[in-house]
């Protein structure tokens, strides 16, 4: 066990040794030799000492130095910086491990910062992205960490910003190049979004569903409304038309019965009537048997003769007590008097004596005395 531990941490060990010696070849600075005339190339700062203290920063271009007293000590680039931040481990809110790496862009604003004011600029800053990584991350919970990932990034560039003042530096952006979860933590958000897309399938599917016996219903009540506005513009109309077919049934029936009047009231107008009773009469006898089996017969069935004086006796009578009527009405107009023809309004003869008598009477009671 403990041989295996030793193991692990020279492994680690050697790991970060290699990276710091990557880091150191790829930025390392070289320091031209005082040949008295100097050319600086664009984007480079040359410090210059004299007599080992800081003298000047050489400008890009044509420069001239004092041999032996002069020394050029530190050269840095004015270009942006790409740093790459190692794979760390940090823990958020909600104890989950992250394993995090990412990606710095720096570059030099003040060369004499940058010299005098630490001794490796990149490792320093290196190391403070990473501490300044962990207290980010140990703010937010997991969740968060996917969907504020720009602001996680502006914080970073803040945070590091205001400790790397002193060193001439300036970080331009922070970008978050990879994060690896645990395996089990990996898979509950797998299952979790699972979850969630078949959630919102059975949502989308109720909410058609639902839709759909939506539309039905209003079809089913738009139909039923239609069918009832059409069955009742049909009775309407049926209605119409039924009146109007009274009306005229009724008109035609009210000129028949004027033009029978009129040619009863003519010459032979009672033989027509006569003729027209018996037609009928032979009529009936014929339609009889069709409807049913039971038949209702007069004793005297083939005296037509006959039947013919009663219809027309019955209309006679018919006549004359529509003919009384209007007198009746007539005389509640005009008062009867002694001296008027009383036989027009009563059949009977007591009727007449009585009813003379009557007036007899009170005419007498009118007279003065």
């Amino acid at each position: 066990m403990f041989s295996r531990n030793l193991l692990r941490t020279a492994l680690q060990n050697k790991q970060l040794v290699n990276n710091w010696k990557q880091i150191s070849i790829r930025h390392k600075s070289y320091t031209p030799i005082n040949t008295v005339i100097m050319f600086v190339p664009q984007q480079e700062a040359w410090i210059v000492e004299r007599m080992g203290k800081f003298h000047r920063i050489l400008a890009p271009g044509l420069n001239i130095l004092i041999p032996i007293a002069d020394r050029i000590k530190y050269v840095q680039s004015l270009k942006e910086i790409a740093v790459d931040i190692p794979k760390q481990s940090a823990i958020t809110s909600d104890n989950v491990t992250l394993s995090i790496d990412g990606v710095l862009y720096l570059r030099i604003v003040d060369a004499y910062l940058a010299s005098y004011g630490v001794e490796d600029p990149e490792f320093a800053i290196t190391q403070l992205a990473q501490t300044t990584m962990r207290s980010e991350l140990g703010k937010i919970s997991l969740d968060k960490v996917f969907r504020e990932r720009e602001s996680l990034n502006v914080s970073m560039v803040e945070a590091i910003n205001k400790a790397s003042e002193a060193w001439g530096m300036t970080c331009l952006r922070y970008e978050i190049r990879d994060i690896k979860l645990p395996q089990r933590v990996q898979e509950a958000m797998q299952m979790q979004v699972e979850a969630e897309r078949k959630k919102r399938a059975a949502v989308l599917e109720s909410e058609g569903v639902r839709a759909a016996d939506i539309n039905v219903a209003e079809g089913k009540r738009q139909a039923r409304i239609l069918a009832s506005e059409a069955e009742r513009q049909e009775q309407i109309n049926k209605a119409a038309g039924e009146a109007a077919a009274i009306v005229a049934v009724a008109e035609a029936r009210a000129k028949g019965l004027k033009i029978v009047a009129e040619a009863l009231q003519g010459e032979r107008g009672s033989n027509a009537a006569s003729l027209s009773i018996a037609e009928q009469y032979v009529r009936a006898f014929d339609n009889l048997a069709k409807t049913s089996n039971t038949l209702i017969l007069p004793a005297n069935a083939g005296d037509i003769s006959t039947l013919v004086t009663q219809a027309l006796s019955v209309y006679s009578t018919v006549t004359k007590q529509q003919g009384h009527q209007r007198k009746m009405g007539f005389k509640k107009l005009l008062p009867l008097k002694p001296q008027d023809n009383l036989a027009e309004y009563f059949s009977d003869e007591d009727d007449l004596k009585k009813h003379q008598e009557r007036l007899e009477l009170e005419d007498k009671n009118v007279k003065p005395k």
